[in-house]
C-alpha cells in the first residue's frame, strides 16, 4: 500500500495534464432567462443547490423564504418554505432515497448549528444536532456545512465552518464515529466544506481552505487528495463519476472531471459559485454568495443554470 505522502504527490502530474483541456472552449452556455424570480421573491447568498430526480431545483438561499423549488427545465417557481426557520441556510441535498437534507450553520435567534432530514412534503423526518448550541460531541456541531448519504443509509455531516471535522451517523441519526482535526496533513481539515460519494462509495471531502478534495473510505481512512480542483466550495458528482467543482477563492471557475481519475476536462469561468447541482440532461445549475465581477457582470446573489450544446 502507498503511503499517505506518496498518494499526495501522485495526483500532481494531474494538474499539469488537465492544463490542455482549460484553454478549450465549453460546450456550455448560459441560459439567459432561468433564475429570474417573480415579485416578492429575492436572492439572497445561496450557498445550497440540490436536484432531484425530476429535475427540480432546491436553492437554499439567505433570504426569506429560504428555500426555492424550481422546474429545472423552465425556470417556474413551483414552491417556496421555510420561513424564518433558520438562522443561516447552507448546504443542501437531496439523497438517493429522495430525501432532503438542510444544514443550517450559524447560531442566530435560538436557531442554528443543526442537520435537518425532510420528505418531499418537507416532513420533518429526522434532526441532529441542538438549536443554537455549538459544540463538538457526539450531538453538537459548530458550523455544519454538508451532508453526504451512503447506499446503506449511513449519514455523514461536514461539520466544517468552526470545527474541522467528519461526523458519521447510523440511518436513525445514532452517532457511529467522528474524524479530523484542524490541519494540513492527511486526514486533518481546515473547512471541510462540502461532501460527495462516487460510484464506489469513495467519500469526496472539498477541504477548502487547504485548496484540495481529500477522499476518504467510509470508515474515514485517508485514500488520496487532489489539488488539481482548487479550493472547493460545491461538489457534484453524477452516477458515470463525473465531478463538478466549484470554487471561487482560488482558481475561480467550476471544474468539470472524472472522480475516476482527477483529470479536469473543462473549466469554465462564467461564476463565482458555491453550490452546484447537475440534470438528467447535462444542464449545470449553481449559485452565488460572493459579491464580485466577471468582465462588466456582477456576482453574488444569482441562481444560474448553463444548458449542454450537443
Amino acid at each position: 500500500m502507498r503511503s499517505p505522502r506518496s498518494r499526495v504527490l501522485s495526483s500532481t502530474f494531474l494538474v499539469l495534464s488537465s492544463a490542455a483541456f482549460l484553454a478549450a472552449q465549453t460546450p456550455y452556455r448560459l441560459d439567459p432567462s432561468f433564475g429570474k424570480l417573480p415579485d416578492g421573491l429575492k436572492w439572497g447568498l445561496t450557498a445550497g443547490m440540490a436536484i432531484d430526480k425530476q429535475d427540480r431545483i432546491y436553492a437554499f438561499t439567505r433570504a426569506e423564504p429560504p428555500l426555492i423549488v424550481l422546474d429545472g427545465r423552465t425556470g417556474a417557481v413551483l414552491r417556496t418554505w421555510g420561513d424564518k426557520m433558520f438562522g443561516s441556510p447552507h448546504g443542501i441535498r437531496v439523497d438517493r432515497f429522495g430525501y432532503l437534507w438542510m444544514t443550517d450553520w450559524r447560531a442566530r435567534d435560538g436557531k442554528g448549528h443543526q442537520v435537518f432530514k425532510y420528505d418531499t412534503e418537507m416532513h420533518l423526518l429526522l434532526t441532529l444536532g441542538k438549536a443554537g448550541v455549538a459544540g463538538d460531541g457526539p450531538d453538537t456541531f459548530n458550523g455544519p456545512t454538508d451532508v453526504a448519504v451512503a447506499a446503506n443509509g449511513d449519514v455523514f455531516v461536514a461539520d466544517g465552518h468552526f470545527n474541522s471535522r467528519i461526523v458519521k451517523f447510523a440511518k436513525d441519526g445514532t452517532f457511529i464515529k467522528a474524524w479530523g482535526k484542524k490541519g494540513t496533513g492527511p486526514g486533518e481539515f481546515d473547512v471541510p466544506h462540502t461532501m460527495a460519494f462516487d460510484s464506489r462509495g469513495r467519500l469526496f471531502v472539498g477541504d477548502r481552505s487547504n485548496k484540495r478534495i481529500q477522499i476518504f473510505d467510509q470508515d474515514g481512512a485517508f485514500l488520496e487528495q487532489w489539488t488539481q480542483f482548487g479550493s472547493p466550495s460545491g461538489i457534484f458528482i453524477t452516477p458515470d463519476d463525473t465531478i463538478y467543482v466549484v470554487d471561487y477563492n482560488d482558481r475561480e471557475g467550476l471544474f468539470i472531471g472524472s472522480a475516476k481519475d482527477g483529470s479536469i476536462r473543462e473549466k469554465m469561468t462564467d461564476t463565482l459559485a458555491e453550490g452546484v447541482a447537475v440534470g438528467s440532461d447535462g444542464s449545470i445549475y449553481v449559485g452565488e454568495t460572493v459579491p464580485g465581477k466577471i468582465g462588466d457582470v456582477v456576482t453574488g446573489s444569482r441562481v444560474l443554470k448553463f444548458v449542454k450544446q450537443h
